[in-house]
């Protein structure tokens, strides 16, 4: 007696089909690779200047050297900020990090529009060195650019800024995190671009 045989389809080569899928997939990480920015947004310190302000305050102590002082710097940066993705950017906040000379880290955020009057009375001498202020939540249209002012306050000397190891100002994105770029120690142009910024 004859063992029965059942009919067996051929096996079939699953090679070519394989590396037509690696293929295709190469090509579209390639694509995405090309026309994805490597940045999410070009940022350019076009301008800075700084006003030390000391204020003293008088006691109603009769005793003498019973007075108090304040210092206090403002930062006035001109900041340009150009959309580098496909997608609009949100602004959130702006801040910034001062390391001093001996290694103490002061954080602030950037001084609000509804206070820019108050401060402007109270200190003359800082509204010639501002302008049209950049505002959170200010949208950037996809390729396109803004520019404008953000105030930082330290509670520093001058002194202290000129010797700084560094300054900061950081831009938090409402949707791609933050990006960051070095306020230059002279009134020189700074870029994003020219150096490659860590968080601190």
């Amino acid at each position: 007696m004859s063992e029965p045989k059942f009919a067996q389809s051929d096996r079939r080569n699953l090679l070519a089909p394989v590396l037509i899928a690696f293929l295709v997939l190469g090509i579209a990480i390639a694509l995405v690779l090309r026309y994805t920015p490597h940045s999410t947004a070009k940022l350019t310190i076009l301008k800075t200047s700084v006003y030390p302000a000391h204020t003293v305050f008088k006691s109603d102590s009769i005793l003498v050297n019973r007075d108090r002082s304040q210092d206090d710097l403002y930062v006035v940066t001109r900041l340009r900020m150009e959309d580098r993705l496909n997608l609009p950017l949100f602004i959130k906040d702006f801040t910034a990090t001062l390391i001093t000379a001996d290694g103490e880290k002061i954080e602030t955020s950037a001084v609000q529009k509804q206070d820019l009057e108050n401060l402007y009375t109270t200190f003359p001498a800082l509204r010639p060195l501002a302008s049209e202020p950049l505002l959170r939540d200010t949208l950037i249209d996809s390729g396109k650019g803004v520019e404008g002012m953000v105030l930082l306050h330290f509670p520093v000397t001058e002194e202290v800024w000129k010797h700084r190891r560094s300054a900061t100002l950081h831009i938090a994105l409402y949707h791609q995190g933050d990006v960051s770029i070095v306020i230059p120690v002279a009134d020189e142009v700074s870029t994003n671009e020219d150096s490659a910024l860590g968080e601190e």
